[in-house]
């Protein structure tokens, strides 16, 4: 990378990790590729989100070989090019994971952004769409075990017909209950109850 990296995000060497971090999202909610469907500056948002996703790899890289704060591996391959996406799904943060990865350019994504993907995914309990992304990550790599065991785990799920999609179909017991009680919170909240205004 040519320019300096916190330059890239706007900040300063100086920056604690949130801040770096706070940073590259806010860049990244405005450059991300979608913004700019069917725009003629679309192929220069996706340039400019390539060199904040490479920004914000290098500050990391940096940071965890200088031993500041924020390294994390967990039982995770050591390699791994997105180490603080696996930090967050680890820490449950599934919303903060996601930017990350949306963020990442179509050309750029590899086969453990399929497999990240996925695990963002399989936490949401969208079991579905995960198991399509272990699939696509297991025929990019296919002698990565951690991509297998996740896919085999969910290929598990999947023969039981119990998983939910995106789209919400095959809904389960605990989402009928809990719209059901969402409904009957609403209606009291307007001075009438469930069976009233049902």
């Amino acid at each position: 990378m040519s320019r300096d990296p916190y330059e890239v995000l706007g900040i300063s060497p100086n920056a604690t990790d949130d801040e770096v971090k706070s940073a590259y999202r806010a860049l990244a909610r405005k450059y991300h590729p979608d913004n700019y469907a069917n725009n003629p500056l679309s192929d220069l948002a996706e340039e400019k989100m390539q060199e904040i996703n490479d920004a914000y790899d290098a500050i990391v890289r940096m940071r965890k070989g200088g031993g500041r704060q924020g390294g994390y591996n967990g039982g995770y391959a050591a390699n791994s090019r997105h180490g603080d996406i696996r930090q967050m799904i680890h820490q449950n943060r599934i919303h903060d994971a996601e930017v990350l990865l949306d963020g990442i350019p179509s050309h750029a994504r590899d086969s453990e952004w399929f497999f990240l993907k996925g695990s963002v995914l399989y936490k949401k309990g969208w079991l579905e769409d995960a198991y399509t992304h272990f699939e696509t990550a297991c025929r990019m790599e296919p002698g990565n075990m951690e991509y297998r065991q996740a896919y085999n785990q969910v290929s598990a799920y999947r023969q039981t017909g119990g998983y939910r999609t995106r789209s919400g179909q095959g809904a389960d017991t605990c989402d009928i209950c809990t719209t059901l009680y969402c409904a009957d919170c609403c209606c009291e909240c307007m001075g009438g109850d469930f069976i009233r205004c049902c």
